[in-house]
């Protein structure tokens, strides 16, 4: 079995493949370079959801699944910034798209301002507001990985999404 994932990232590919070995133990992983449709930093659960979807379609070719994690600031009430950081998961059968969210978490202030208000992708905004010197952040522990203290990774924080949209399907 082969299953193709809408990214290069290693982090969401080792996300991705942590959940869905269990289930599929047989697979094979391939990563697949695909565009997301939409902007580099999506705000929003809407535009996040499509980001995830379009991965998954896009790497949709030879396989008999395909996989992609979309990770987007989505606005919240009572929160202090007004948006959370989530990561949505789409799998794609090739006929029915099955999504899944992951927990959500809130980004400090400035962070926010940075992406919300000056357009800048989440790794160049975290760099600005002083918190690492890491230019790719989203490649290793990403940004909960940093607020967390290592606690919380990137690979531990996506895998929920990928358990989630696995629900839909009946695994």
């Amino acid at each position: 079995m082969i299953i193709n994932v809408g990214s290069m990232n290693p982090v969401k590919l080792g996300a991705i493949r942590a959940v869905m070995e269990t289930r599929f133990p047989e697979a094979d992983f391939v990563p697949v370079s695909v565009d997301s449709g939409v902007s580099v930093q999506p705000i929003g659960l809407e535009e996040t959801l499509r980001g995830a979807k379009n991965r998954a379609r896009a790497a949709f070719a030879g396989c008999e699944l395909s996989v992609a994690l979309e990770s987007g600031l989505v606005p919240v009430p009572e929160t202090a910034t007004g948006y959370m950081n989530l990561t949505a998961c789409a799998i794609f059968d090739g006929e029915e798209m099955h999504l899944g969210l992951g927990p959500a978490f809130e980004l400090p202030a400035e962070v926010t301002r940075l992406v919300v208000e000056d357009g800048l992708e989440l790794d160049p905004a975290v760099r600005r507001a002083g918190l690492t010197d890491n230019d790719r952040i989203g490649y290793a522990q990403g940004i909960i990985g940093i607020l967390s203290r290592g606690r919380v990774t990137r690979m531990d924080y996506s895998r929920p999404a990928v358990s989630m949209a696995l629900v839909r399907m009946g695994l």
